[in-house]
């Protein structure tokens, strides 16, 4: 059901006949963490994410799965040498 409240248009699953079944019975606006990710939309009463009510939490334990602006570092590993081995390859 889209939203009423205030990410109207926007397609929310805590829309309901009654009204906003979220916690507080509304969305909850982006904290500084947030900012530059694609999923910030601004609407007439501030700027929310559109796919997380609370963005607050998603980022209590670290950051956030969702956030689009964040790139994941990554090591190269050296694949695992067995000197036993690689004496014998270069005895060759």
């Amino acid at each position: 059901m889209n939203c009423q409240t205030v990410k109207k248009g926007v397609e929310c699953v805590f829309m309901t006949k009654k009204g906003c079944e979220f916690n507080g019975g509304t969305c909850h606006t982006i904290i500084p963490q947030c900012e530059g990710c694609e999923r910030a939309r601004e609407f007439e009463a501030g700027v929310f994410c559109i796919t997380v009510p609370d963005p607050q939490i998603k980022w209590r334990r670290g950051t956030c799965n969702l956030a689009t602006h964040i790139k994941e570092k990554t090591e190269s590993k050296k694949p695992m040498l067995n000197p036993i081995k690689a004496s014998k390859r270069g005895a060759r």
